[in-house]
């Protein structure tokens, strides 16, 4: 009788096993340690499925707004269709390396003594190797990333607007009609650029600095659109990138100071406050020197910050679909009806806010390189 009690209680393990948990809903009977077990072992496995089924909200936001080192398109089933990327490296010990980066994925993550670092390492996501001692180390890293691949792409896009707009002008006879089509409506935004923001805000020697205004705000225009298109060659974060928009600033910065006039130095190391200001504790002159650098820092957080959240904003609000997966249809189904129509509503706002960060961004430079062009109040009444 024992070991057929035995039997059968095995027996019952394996089919609770297979059947759904709400079988075994009840409480177990006191001192009956097969039902005990059944349940520990429904529950171990709703566990499991519960951890399967989580959606990795991090690592898909992350993933998208980051830098990496290939370009993933899409998935089909299980496979993941990439494209790979070339990782060029510098190593102090075995010198130059160039590879594809699907050479780390077809030889288990680590090729040439080189991997990408796991999540949690101080170099995460980052191409490292390993010195003499064992220590993770960066090499000089000149690789092509999906960033720097998708500024390749939108500045031949630019080059070619730009360049066809301007051969279709140089072929135009002198007197001839008004452009239309593409040509009309460049033509439109040119001169809107060109004579609200750049003229107005510079002043007078407008035309020195029109060409870099314009470059910068058509390029961080086409890198903002660009951005928001969900397929290949689009999606990537450019402007997005904090160190996009530090070069950005940084050319702002050097600009304004080096065509700065004596007048601007004037304002910034004495400027016409009351004398005690000045002297003996140096205070507005210090406040003016800072002010140097807080001007491109920012145009650099602005941009930066404002095209990131509206990345991060949208990818939240798609994972909500998959977050509710799990708390049934009528929850499920009424958070994607809502996610769908509040990405909708983003996404025609980020083309808005693609727009409105470009002017910002061209019109703080003009007007920082206006008062850097300021002149004294002699030169003031001679204009």
């Amino acid at each position: 009788m024992k070991q057929l009690r035995n039997i059968v209680a095995g027996m019952l393990v394996l089919i609770g096993g297979m059947l759904p948990a709400t079988t075994f809903a009840q409480e177990p009977v006191p001192g009956d340690t097969t039902a005990t077990l059944q349940q520990e072992i429904i529950v171990g496995k709703d566990t499991i499925n519960q951890e399967a089924n989580q959606v990795d909200v991090k690592g898909i936001v992350f993933g998208h707004i980051g830098d990496s080192y290939e370009w993933h398109i899409t998935n089909i089933g299980k496979t993941s269709i990439c494209i790979p990327l070339p990782i060029i490296v510098y190593s102090e010990t075995s010198g130059w390396h160039a590879f594809l980066s699907s050479r780390l994925e077809e030889n288990g993550g680590k090729y040439e003594g080189f991997y990408i670092a796991p999540a949690g390492s101080k170099y995460e996501g980052k191409v490292v190797e390993r010195n003499a001692t064992g220590e993770e180390v960066r090499p000089w890293d000149i690789s092509i990333t999906k960033v720097t691949l998708s500024l390749f792409i939108n500045s031949a896009i630019l080059l070619a607007i730009i360049l066809s707009v301007a051969h279709w002008y140089r072929k135009r006879e002198q007197g001839a009609y008004a452009p239309g089509g593409f040509i009309g409506f460049m033509e439109m935004f040119i001169m809107m650029v060109h004579d609200d923001v750049i003229k107005s805000c510079v002043g007078p020697n407008y035309k020195k600095f029109a060409p870099y205004l314009l470059t910068a705000f058509f390029f961080i225009f086409i890198n903002n659109i660009m951005g928001l298109i969900p397929i290949f060659p689009g999606g990537a974060n450019v402007t997005g990138n904090i160190a996009i928009t530090l070069v950005l600033a940084l050319f702002t910065f050097v600009i304004v100071n080096i065509f700065g006039t004596k007048h601007y130095w004037k304002d910034i190391f004495w400027p016409d406050v009351p004398w005690w200001l000045k002297v003996p504790i140096p205070m507005m002159p210090f406040i003016e020197f800072f002010g140097v650098f807080t001007k491109p820092f920012a145009l650099m957080i602005r941009l930066f910050a404002n095209m990131l959240s509206g990345h991060m904003a949208m990818l939240v609000l798609t994972c909500l679909i998959f977050i509710s997966a799990s708390m049934g249809p009528a929850i499920n189904g009424s958070l994607t009806v809502a996610s769908v129509l509040f990405n909708i509503f983003m996404n025609l706002l980020e083309v808005l806010v693609a727009f409105i960060q470009a002017y910002v961004f061209t019109m703080l430079s003009a007007v920082f390189i206006g008062l850097a062009q300021e002149g004294g109040k002699k030169e003031e009444v001679k204009e």
